[in-house]
């Protein structure tokens, strides 16, 4: 499955968020990295384009579908994804508190990623800001595949959760890859070394109506261990150099080799028209 900008369609901006319903989505976003790994990665680019949503991450995304549709989108970031769902789940919870009629529980969120430090740091700041949302966390392995075990512990945590928002904070392409394969059929499919043909978990006692939402680095940016740009380097679409000036060993190559690339495909795309 080939991933091409001009065939994907986005939403049109921050509003369209207030449209999605409630019950099982898968919510991804795209940025001119995930877009270069997606060119050559076939599971990644279908995860991405059979999400639910999929959202423009990235100011190259945004101009890419001007210069090739001639058509207006505005950036929606993971950032923005996050602030939405959590603002969702306390006012909702709000109103309800404010009627007669009790619910059986709190909106809740599982944050599923990162180490535990970084989730602690997350569970005591959305207690302050968001406190009528129930947090929970979970720390996957830190590991490049997770084994059978690995899986069954996290659905196991999932269902006893049973979160209205499933945040999944694992990096791309890991993170897009296995949400979409938990939300496929109800069913995760594990590639390991020990069983070339892969085995399949039973998720059916797992009940899936929730938001699934893969925003990696927003973990970091809200439990504060990693700086995001100041506004007006977002507001300027300069979101990548600052990251780039901050972090230049780890990002020079996803920025001045990725950005270069990501221009020669959408060359490519313009030249191919379709």
């Amino acid at each position: 499955m080939k991933l091409r900008i001009q065939n994907i369609r986005f939403p049109s901006g921050l509003e369209a968020l207030e449209l999605l319903p409630e019950g099982l989505l898968l919510i991804n976003t795209i940025n001119a990295y995930s877009y270069n790994i997606a060119r050559k990665d076939a599971l990644f680019a279908e995860a991405l384009l059979k999400s639910n949503v999929l959202l423009p991450d990235g100011a190259s995304i945004v101009k890419a579908v001007r210069w090739l549709r001639d058509e207006k989108i505005e950036r929606i970031a993971g950032w923005d994804l996050f602030v939405w769902e959590m603002k969702r789940l306390q006012t909702t919870d709000d109103r309800q508190q404010t009627t007669d009629v009790k619910t059986e529980h709190a909106k809740s969120v599982l944050f599923l990623g990162s180490t535990e430090a970084v989730l602690a740091k997350i569970k005591a700041r959305a207690a302050v800001e968001y406190p009528n949302v129930e947090v929970h966390t979970y720390s996957p392995p830190y590991k490049p595949e997770f084994s059978d075990e690995d899986n069954q512990d996290m659905f196991k945590t999932i269902d006893a959760v049973q979160p209205d928002v499933l945040f999944v904070g694992m990096t791309a392409p890991k993170q897009e890859k296995w949400a979409w394969k938990l939300v496929n059929s109800g069913q995760l499919t594990v590639d390991s070394k020990k069983n070339k043909e892969g085995s399949r978990l039973n998720t059916a006692n797992c009940k899936l109506n929730m938001h699934v939402c893969c925003i990696g680095a927003v973990f970091d940016f809200y439990a504060g261990t990693v700086k995001r740009a100041p506004q007006w380097w977002q507001e300027h679409s300069l979101e990548w150099l600052y990251r780039l000036i901050k972090e230049p060993r780890r990002m020079w190559r996803r920025y001045l080799v990725g950005n270069v690339r990501f221009v020669w495909y959408m060359v490519g795309e313009r030249i191919s028209g379709k």
